[in-house]
């Protein structure tokens, strides 16, 4: 993918050498990069602290999408295993960043121009939707070096049956994107992935704010709830959207055949 374009306000101090992930935001889209390219964009304590701080800017800033992409070759490689091999293990903020993209009310997107490893997997998966350019290559190599793709293993079981992913996980052979989307793991396979990623931004910015943030929500909502108990949120949620003013909004523009103009100023 191409690097933010002119006009972008670029949250993250670029100046700094030791800098290795990018924030910009712009038409209401934050756009977060990954740029540690010595290390195949690794999962080193610095890119999740990093990481961390750009998810806290683009909710700052109220985005209505947040698009995780990468430079150089690799979307991620994994855990950095230099800074695993030394010093007690900690991997709560790696699952506060998974949990961070899972629970944003905004609409995440994985943008992935290159390979996938391991943890990078797991957040890659993380996100609400997943554009691969059809090249992409994907490995779970955990057991291949003695773990288990323990962690990751929470967003990826949401999105892929067990059964469809056990051989990946259980032998580390690499597999491809059109194997990656058969099983769910991805959602949109393509030539261009700039481009399929600017159409879903604007899909997400023609809908209004609360409406995609309560669509994302029962989106991993219903599908546990008892199905009574699911009829009787969603009527609830149903009635109080339809009466709402985003609801009236969108039936009138709908009438009179224009864009919808909603409440917090977003169209």
């Amino acid at each position: 993918m191409a690097s933010e374009g002119p006009g972008s306000k670029v949250v993250s101090d670029t100046t700094l050498s030791s800098t290795v992930v990018r924030t910009a935001i712009a038409d209401g889209v934050a756009t977060i990069t990954l740029d540690s390219q010595h290390n195949r964009n690794a999962l080193s304590r610095q890119l999740v602290t990093e990481l961390l701080a750009a998810l806290d800017a683009a909710e700052d800033a109220a985005a209505r999408a947040i698009v995780l992409r990468h430079d150089g070759p690799a979307f991620c490689a994994g855990a950095d295993l230099m800074e695993r091999s030394v010093g007690p293990p900690d991997s709560a903020p790696f699952v506060r960043v998974l949990q961070r993209l899972m629970d944003s009310p905004s609409p995440t997107i994985a943008a992935v121009d290159g390979a996938v490893r391991a943890g990078g997997i797991g957040l890659m998966a993380s996100c609400d939707l997943v554009v691969v350019d059809r090249e992409t290559t994907f490995a779970l190599t955990e057991v291949r070096i003695g773990v288990a793709a323990a962690i990751i293993s929470v967003p990826i079981l949401r999105r892929v049956p067990p059964t469809r992913i056990a051989a990946a996980m259980l032998t580390g052979e690499p597999f491809d994107a059109q194997a990656a989307r058969s099983m769910g793991l991805v959602t949109h396979v393509t030539d261009d992935v700039a481009a399929t990623v600017a159409t879903l931004c604007d899909g997400i910015r023609a809908g209004a704010p609360r409406a995609v943030a309560e669509t994302k929500a029962l989106l991993r909502t219903v599908p546990t709830m008892d199905r009574d108990a699911a009829f009787a949120a969603m009527a609830m949620l149903s009635d109080e959207l339809f009466s709402g003013p985003d609801g009236a909004e969108g039936m009138l523009a709908f009438r009179e055949k224009r864009p919808p103009r909603w409440a917090d100023g977003a169209s």
